[in-house]
């Protein structure tokens, strides 16, 4: 084991410089996400060409989807932090996932069918609610393998972001060749697959987690609750979960105010916490997160135009061959598992020479480079000139660019919000992270409706309305880029990095996270 870089107890060592049970979630999550972004890349077109919903409809329902994917993760950390614990809390999650992908294969004679449709709203919930208690905890017990202080950490983030993309990609490819070519039970059927396949990989792997993402009270989940073992009651409540969402889904309007009214509630929760119950500098630490948290809203509202207006441009307005325009949405995931390790190698050499630019510079460089992406696909345009398809080169550098400011954002934020999160908020403030996403998902719908994406299907949508949008929020993001490295430096003060602290030992460590272990929590552990 390579000097400076073991973990305390870690028995098990190290790989490439990295705790073995990186790798163990790296895989875990790689297969889920083969099977989030397989069945995704085949939903807008089971909507309109199954289920025969309008395109307004189907945007609306995916939408709302993408955006209650995100939310959940706040019911999941929350649980895991009080009760559950992340890893109990990530296997409940992948048994959910695994059996909402495998009924998503259950077609029905389409059309508007009433039954067969209730059954694919509850396959939806299933995969909403698993997502849930999945995403969140399992970033959180990333964290968990490193010191607070461990000049790893961003570069371990980014290895596990590389996973997630690595999964999409392949998931993307494979499901939707599966569901378009030879039925859409097939490449529903190979997205339920990789799901169960990521649940054998985190079962197994157990051991090489060391202890790390156990409940913070062992015994108390063996208690019973009202004639239930608290345990079992957990996971009833996720059951309700689902029957809730498999409502609410149905109704996607309300689903707009929903994020509204939480999004208030959340945010004051976690503000009012950290003003009456924390110390000064974890106080401070929990604003530098909100603010992170905040300026990702806008970032993902506008990358988010990659599957619905900017894919609607491909497919009307780009020279592109006969190649279908939904093969271009696996290019980001592609760029970010070639890009994914020269940033992981960057981050590290920077940070040991002392020069890695602050995570609020990271978040003010994303901003710019994801305008400039906008502004280069309209020079792209404009250049080909009126009426003329747009050269496909000019997909491919707004994808580049756009990967370039998401490996600045999106794993440097998994990163600092396990750092500045204290532990007993560890999956509350995660949680609150992917709330942003939730945030930005269904904002990217209303800039999508904004850019006249809908009426681009008839003659009458004129190309440039899409790309005078576009040149506006490429400014716009550019010059929100330039503000956040304005005040930088005051957000890293807030941050305190010169007071971090690593906690202490985690408990569980010996025992290898088996079920008698103590919690992650150094107050839980027994005498």
């Amino acid at each position: 084991m390579a000097s400076g870089y073991a973990v305390s107890g870690d028995s098990k060592g190290t790989f490439l410089g990295h705790p073995k049970g990186l790798y163990v979630l790296f895989f875990a999550e790689m297969w889920e996400r083969f099977s989030y972004y397989g069945m995704r890349a085949l939903l807008i077109f089971y909507l309109t060409k199954h289920w025969l919903f309008s395109d307004s409809q189907s945007g609306v329902i995916y939408g709302a989807y993408t955006a209650l994917v995100y939310i959940t993760p706040v019911l999941g950390g929350y649980l895991a932090d009080r009760y559950l614990g992340q890893r109990k809390a990530v296997t409940y999650g992948a048994i959910l996932l695994t059996f909402g992908h495998l009924l998503m294969g259950f077609e029905g004679t389409g059309g508007q069918d009433p039954a067969a449709l209730n059954v694919f709203w509850l396959a939806l919930a299933f995969i909403i609610v698993g997502s849930g208690f999945l995403k969140a905890n399992i970033s959180v017990i990333v964290g968990q393998l490193y010191p607070r202080t461990d000049v790893r950490r961003d570069s371990a983030y980014t290895i596990f972001y590389m996973g997630i993309n690595l999964g999409a990609a392949l998931g993307s490819v494979a499901c939707g060749i599966l569901g378009e070519t030879y039925g859409w039970s097939y490449g529903f059927g190979a997205a339920g697959v990789g799901m169960a396949l990521g649940l054998i990989v985190f079962v197994l792997g157990k051991p090489l987690l060391c202890g790390r993402g156990e409940a913070p009270d062992a015994a108390a989940l063996a208690k019973p609750v009202m004639g239930i073992k608290l345990e079992w009651l957990l996971y009833a409540i996720g059951i309700a979960a689902v029957l809730g969402i498999w409502v609410l889904i149905q109704y996607q309007e309300v689903v707009g105010w929903l994020l509204l009214a939480s999004g208030v509630v959340l945010v004051g929760y976690v503000l009012l916490t950290a003003v009456t119950k924390l110390p000064r500098e974890d106080r401070d630490r929990i604003f530098a997160a909100m603010f992170l948290i905040l300026g990702s809203v806008l970032f993902w509202a506008l990358f988010e135009q990659a599957g619905s207006s900017l894919n609607l441009y491909t497919d009307r307005y780009v020279d592109r061959g006969d190649v279908k325009a939904s093969i271009f949405q696996s290019i980001n995931a592609i760029y970010i598992v070639l890009l994914a390790p020269i940033f992981a190698a960057l981050w590290t050499w920077l940070g040991r020479k002392g020069l890695e630019p602050s995570a609020p510079a990271k978040f003010g460089l994303a901003m710019i480079q994801l305008g400039a992406g906008f502004l280069v696909l309209v020079a792209g345009a404009a250049a080909a000139g009126a009426g003329v398809p747009t050269p496909v080169l000019f997909i491919f550098l707004i994808y580049l660019l756009h990967t370039m400011g998401e490996l600045c954002l999106s794993p440097v934020g998994l990163s600092a919000m396990n750092r500045l999160a204290p532990a007993h908020m560890a999956s509350l403030i995660m949680g609150t992270w992917f709330f942003a996403s939730a945030s930005g998902n269904f904002v990217a719908g209303l800039i999508a409706a904004a850019t006249g994406s809908e009426k681009a299907s008839g003659e009458g949508a004129g190309q440039q309305t899409v790309l005078d949008v576009y040149s506006q929020i490429g400014w716009i993001a550019i010059a929100v880029g330039v503000g956040v490295l304005v005040i930088a430096p005051l957000i890293k003060k807030l941050m305190h990095l010169d007071t971090l602290k690593d906690a202490e030992p985690l408990a569980g460590e010996d025992e290898l996270a088996e079920n008698q272990a103590a919690g992650v929590h150094p107050a839980t552990r027994g005498a």
